[in-house]
């Protein structure tokens, strides 16, 4: 990792091509994959090796951790830890989709699927309580709770 300057803090001066810790960390995993050290379906080092490795706070970890998996390189498995994603299937699915694993997602595309669908879910939260403020207000509905 010679000649990358390093922003130790979490702004960064426009256009100073300085990476962030959390991005240091993600590309340099990106580069173990795509070298070969880690192959599909193989565990990615643990936070507390990575915290080590790169003298970073567990929240940076944490960081470079959602990006990996916010791009498609890896799937979390609650209990297990994070493995790097299968990326040679052509619709983005990873042999580690069961139950208990969180899907990859693949790239842009799925990151707007996800967000309009919290938006949809989002609007119906709040037609439901406008909803319930009318009924309030006119005299109806949940007085005495």
């Amino acid at each position: 990792m010679t000649g990358v300057v390093v922003g130790r803090r979490g702004r960064r001066p426009a256009g100073s091509g300085v990476q962030l810790t959390f991005e240091v960390i993600a590309e340099t995993l990106r580069e173990r994959i795509r070298a070969g050290g880690l192959g599909a379906g193989d565990p990615l080092p643990t936070q507390t090796a990575l915290m080590r490795e790169f003298g970073a706070s567990s929240l940076t970890v944490q960081k470079a951790m959602t990006l990996l998996k916010q791009d498609g390189w890896a799937v979390s498995r609650p209990g297990k830890g994070a493995f790097v994603a299968h990326r040679d299937h052509p619709d983005g699915a990873d042999d580690l989709d069961g139950p208990e694993a969180t899907a990859p997602v693949g790239g842009a595309t799925a990151r707007v699927e996800a967000l309009e669908r919290a938006l949809a879910d989002a609007v119906q939260q709040l037609a439901d309580l406008r909803g319930r403020v009318e009924a309030l207000e006119t005299g109806g509905g949940e007085r005495g709770r």
